[in-house]
């Protein structure tokens, strides 16, 4: 009886060991198998063709569901033949391109390695259909709204894009169990009253401002905390609850009160390492989510995760902050003063120089820089004469202890600076102002 027990526990744990899949192994498993080779921010819809074509090949089932307001064709992808509909859709504003990438890697890896139990559980349990890029007019604009204009979050009720309104039609038609809307936050955005940076935040979305639960919300808060465990493996601190203020003419909002209750998942940034790296956290997150919805491990995973995420704050943290600066300013030479310079850099495509922009001038010591430079020992020149809020973060750095005639016709050349910041980088003298974090 004991030998029988004992192999019955041992086949218990070879099964579920099957279908168990480590945050560590999932990631291993993108950085060998991906198939995205762009930063996301570079994708474009011709590009988004490109991808979409390899998972044609491999056998996904991809057609096209729409037209955007500029005719161009607008995809969602299927994975799947189980009886729990799940419905994720990307890009639906068209500067925050991160989870697109991240949707076909997990689509990809999944169409490859049907043999593997775990996947094939996926498969047998749950129908995925993926809209990788909702706003191909923005994501070509590199713009959040779309080409009328329109914030196609904000257009649920109304309907008066043609995105948002096979949007609706696609949830309607099918009428999903869960769905998954995928942005990207603000870079500078933080967790809680901390400086760190929030680089994932999530949100289980009510469907009414009284914040009525449902079953499918109390799963979605299981499947969330799951996801925070496998992210906590790679980004422990990092991790944020989106606000969850309820807003009527919000997608999310509105498929929660429509009977698919969603989870948002809002990608930043984490100083230090690139796109792909965030392409990759999006990847062990959605995956993480399959697995436990097809394996129903949900129903064993405390909320707590979730529920004990810091919320996200802005908690005045900026790119770059100047300490102590000796500010000259054209025209006003005689009157040079002390103060911190905060700048920020604007969100651009990976491929394109961002410009930055000074944000804040004066007493900033209550500021965080995710760079910051003492530059109590310089005279700090913006490169146009202008060194106000709104302007360039373009600067020269002189030593104090030298003599420059600021009135001079081209400065920069009669007196050449000891540095030069410019593109948010040390264009010359990097090293020269000394850096402080």
């Amino acid at each position: 009886m004991k030998f029988i027990f004992a192999v019955f526990l041992a086949a218990t744990f070879i099964t579920m060991n099957a279908y168990t899949q480590t945050a560590s192994e999932l990631a291993a498993m993108w950085e060998k198998d991906h198939i995205s080779n762009k930063f996301p921010s570079d994708v474009r819809h011709a590009d988004l063709k490109v991808y979409l074509e390899q998972l044609k090949k491999l056998g996904l089932k991809v057609d096209e569901v729409g037209r955007s307001y500029a005719n161009r064709e607008i995809y969602q992808v299927e994975f799947g033949r189980g009886p729990m509909k799940v419905f994720m859709w990307s890009q639906m504003h068209g500067d925050e391109p991160t989870a697109t990438s991240a949707a076909i890697d997990m689509l990809a890896y999944f169409q490859t390695h049907r043999d593997l139990d775990w996947v094939k559980k996926i498969e047998e349990t749950l129908t995925i259909r993926v809209v990788p890029m909702l706003n191909p007019d923005g994501a070509e604009a590199f713009q959040r709204r779309s080409l009328q204009g329109i914030d196609i979050n904000r257009d649920a009720v109304n309907l008066v894009t043609p995105e948002a309104q096979l949007l609706k039609k696609l949830r309607d038609d099918w009428s999903p169990d869960i769905g998954f809307n995928l942005h990207n936050q603000q870079s500078l955005t933080t967790v809680g009253r901390t400086t760190e940076q929030a680089t994932i935040s999530l949100l289980v979305v009510y469907g009414d401002a009284a914040k009525t639960n449902t079953e499918g919300l109390e799963r979605n808060k299981r499947v969330a905390s799951a996801m925070v465990e496998a992210l906590q493996r790679f980004i422990p601190g990092h991790i944020a609850r989106y606000d969850d203020g309820y807003t009527p003419s919000a997608f999310g909002d509105n498929f929660s009160a429509w009977g698919t209750p969603v989870i948002l998942v809002e990608t930043g940034a984490l100083y230090g390492v690139d796109e792909m790296f965030l392409v990759k956290m999006n990847f062990v997150a959605f995956v993480t989510a399959m697995n436990v919805l097809a394996t129903g491990k949900e129903k064993d995973i405390s909320t707590q995760a979730y529920l004990s995420l810091p919320p996200n704050s802005s908690n005045g943290l900026f790119n770059f902050i100047f300490r102590g600066a000796n500010i000259v300013t054209l025209g006003e030479t005689a009157n040079i003063y002390k103060a911190d310079i905060a700048v920020n850099t604007e969100r651009r495509r990976a491929s394109m120089s961002a410009p930055n922009f000074i944000r804040a001038i004066g007493d900033l010591k209550n500021l965080t820089g995710l760079e910051t430079y003492d530059a109590s020992r310089f005279y700090v020149f913006q490169r146009l004469g202008s060194l106000k809020v709104g302007e360039l973060g373009e600067f020269m750095f002189y030593r104090t202890d030298r003599v420059i005639d600021w009135r001079a016709a081209d400065l920069e050349k009669a007196y050449p600076p000891d540095a030069i910041f410019s593109g948010g980088r040390w264009f010359k003298g990097e090293g020269v102002v000394p850096r402080i974090k």
